[in-house]
């Protein structure tokens, strides 16, 4: 996404286009992973010292509140981030925390009278287990417990 891209997408949402909140949606446009907030405070502030870590935390709030930026809960670490145009899912690693994307596919709604008077905003569908990097070295960990036990 080019410069006038970023600051027509900020405007179209009621968000004035900041130097700083440009570099903080520069950052995720052009970011291939889901960095945290600290991730994104250090690499804004190298390039515009300027900028504050609160100044960078509040963007990142007024962004996913435009709905211009996700904010990926990983449960017992920092939250992620993730301002790609494509709708996807996201797989959440349990022993490395990466999170990774997964292809969007349709989850049917709940039915009207499941929710009661809840509205519902958005729906986020994230996978939880074991990544491909992590995987074999499980596989790899039991396979070694299993020889043990009949060793033993």
């Amino acid at each position: 996404m080019n410069a006038e891209a970023i600051k027509r997408s900020l405007e179209g949402c009621g968000l004035r286009c900041t130097a700083q909140r440009y570099a903080v949606m520069a950052f995720l446009m052009d970011h291939a992973g889901h960095p945290t907030a600290a991730e994104i405070f250090k690499a804004v502030n190298r390039v515009d010292p300027r900028s504050s870590r609160a100044t960078t935390y509040n963007n990142l709030r007024d962004l996913v509140k435009a709905g211009l930026v996700r904010e990926v809960a990983v449960e017992g670490r920092a939250a992620r981030f993730d301002a790609k145009d494509i709708r996807h899912h996201h797989f959440i690693c349990d022993r490395c925390g990466d999170v990774e994307d997964v292809d969007w596919y349709d989850v049917p709604r709940p039915t009207s009278g499941s929710l009661g008077k809840r509205v519902v905003r958005e729906c986020q569908l994230i996978f939880r287990g074991l990544c491909a990097k992590c995987a074999p070295r499980r596989a790899f960990r039991e396979a070694g417990r299993r020889v043990d036990h009949k060793t033993v």
